[in-house]
């Protein structure tokens, strides 16, 4: 892991000396230390504000959105938060970590299915029961998006924010340091029909949570990232079907269902999230979430198809996520991770750190904000999950690249200790720290797991030539 950590943040750059662990000689440690403090002085020499707060735009009403406006409205900004689709369900598994339901505090209203067991089914239909690590307190949320995006909007607007049913187009850069923004969006909270009305507004600083193909981005020259493709199918299922999803969720790993990611059934109110998603083979999406439905048909059969949705998901973090005085979360930033696919905590909580960052840079609101305080969300962001996201980005290459790497993957799932590692990390949002005893068993079986793949895959290419 420490080779790991000298490296640098894929499609990220580190900006500051803290981001690498490693010790710096005394001179240069002091060094480091009179730069930061320098630059924590000239951000409180920003031109005060006066007749009024610093005002914030936020575009996108998601997870990262509605916890960013939140955090903004508390800390003294005047907030704006602009939403297209107050009913949005993005084709989203809809899983979120124990530590979110905690540092988020949200009702357990809201939460769906608490799930405490998973299946991993590998291309031969293998099942490996994942959960029996978990503490009796432990679970995995489901949620549904459009009831999350929704409590967290309405908390922002309890908080302050002014929540903004319209359509973002475009921004007109500031053309000074103290210059606003100029936004230009579709108001359709006015009572002129579905047209809507076009309106402008001036703020001090933009949070660009607008998602995979955020408008914010394009205008800040953020550039592009690979993308995948998300496929999902609400099914409402008989309930004694229905019973066997109570506290259980299965992925399923083959080519048939996902050439680089994996099928899901994931369980919610009344009915199952059935999807699949891929970076490679997008216009063989539908071929995928075929595949996905009949390795489930057992469990699903009668089921009737109540919605179905497709969105794109950031396979990596933007080139750019800040410029002067807008900067991206979420989705927006590309804030995703490989191998599971997972964003929801990660949207909403680097959209709290970025209002962070600015209620402290503007003294709750009071003065202008420069790139500097932003930046600092960045610098955070970056030391905290950068070890998250690179050993998910490796897992993947090594275990999604073929049949039999996911067959040893499944494999590998079996064992307690990877379970518990996976768990721990996952539910609290930390690299758990490992035992070096069953570290070193764990990599023997890894490495034994990986040798009997490849003699299987030779074996399936004798068979094929």
């Amino acid at each position: 892991m420490t080779s790991i950590a000298l490296k640098t943040f894929i499609g990220l750059r580190q900006t500051t000396p803290e981001t690498n662990s490693v010790t710096l000689p005394k001179t240069l440690s002091a060094t480091v230390k009179t730069r930061r403090a320098r630059g924590i002085n000239a951000a409180k020499t920003s031109p005060k504000i006066t007749g009024r707060n610093l005002r914030v735009a936020v575009i996108g009403g998601g997870p990262a959105g509605g916890s960013a406006a939140e955090t903004l409205a508390k800390g003294g900004i005047e907030t704006f938060l602009i939403e297209r689709k107050m009913d949005n369900c993005k084709p989203c598994g809809g899983a979120i970590p124990l530590c979110m339901v905690g540092e988020f505090d949200l009702p357990l209203d809201i939460i769906d299915r608490r799930v405490t067991k998973m299946k991993m089914i590998s291309p031969s239909n293998v099942a490996v029961d994942i959960g029996q690590t978990l503490k009796p307190h432990e679970y995995i949320g489901m949620v549904r998006r459009e009831i999350l995006d929704a409590y967290l909007r309405d908390r922002a607007a309890t908080a302050g924010a002014t929540v903004i049913n319209g359509l973002f187009l475009k921004m007109d850069l500031p053309s000074s340091p103290t210059a606003p923004y100029v936004l230009h969006y579709t108001d359709y909270n006015t009572k002129t029909g579905g047209a809507g009305e076009k309106k402008t507004m001036e703020v001090d600083a933009v949070i660009g949570a607008d998602g995979a193909n955020s408008r914010v981005a394009k205008s800040i020259n953020a550039g592009d990232y690979e993308y995948a493709i998300a496929f999902q199918e609400r099914i409402r299922i008989p309930d004694e079907k229905m019973k066997y999803y109570e506290n259980l969720a299965e992925m399923y790993v083959g080519d048939d269902v996902s050439p680089d990611f994996y099928g899901w059934v994931f369980p919610k109110c009344d009915h199952v999230a059935v999807g699949t998603g891929t970076v490679t083979h997008k216009t063989d999406i539908k071929k995928f979430q075929l595949a996905t439905r009949i390795r489930a048909q057992d469990k699903i059969t009668g089921g009737k198809i109540i919605r179905v949705e497709a969105h794109p998901i950031p396979e990596h973090p933007r080139p750019r996520r800040l410029l002067d005085r807008a900067a991206l979360v979420g989705d927006a930033a590309g804030y995703v991770t490989k191998c599971s696919g997972e964003g929801i905590y990660f949207a909403a909580k680097s959209g709290r750190m970025c209002a962070e960052a600015i209620v402290e840079g503007s003294e709750n609101g009071k003065r202008m904000v420069e790139e500097k305080d932003l930046r600092k969300y960045l610098e955070v962001w970056d030391k905290t999950y950068w070890p998250t996201y690179k050993v998910l980005d490796i897992l993947q290459k090594v275990f999604y690249r073929s049949n039999p790497a996911r067959e040893a993957f499944v494999e590998m799932c079996a064992d307690e200790y990877v379970q518990k590692m996976t768990f721990d990390s996952y539910l609290y949002k930390k690299v758990a720290p490992g035992n070096p005893i069953e570290d070193l068993k764990l990599a023997v079986n890894t490495i034994g797991s990986l040798v009997r793949a490849n003699a299987l895959r030779r074996e399936m290419d004798k068979l094929t030539v």
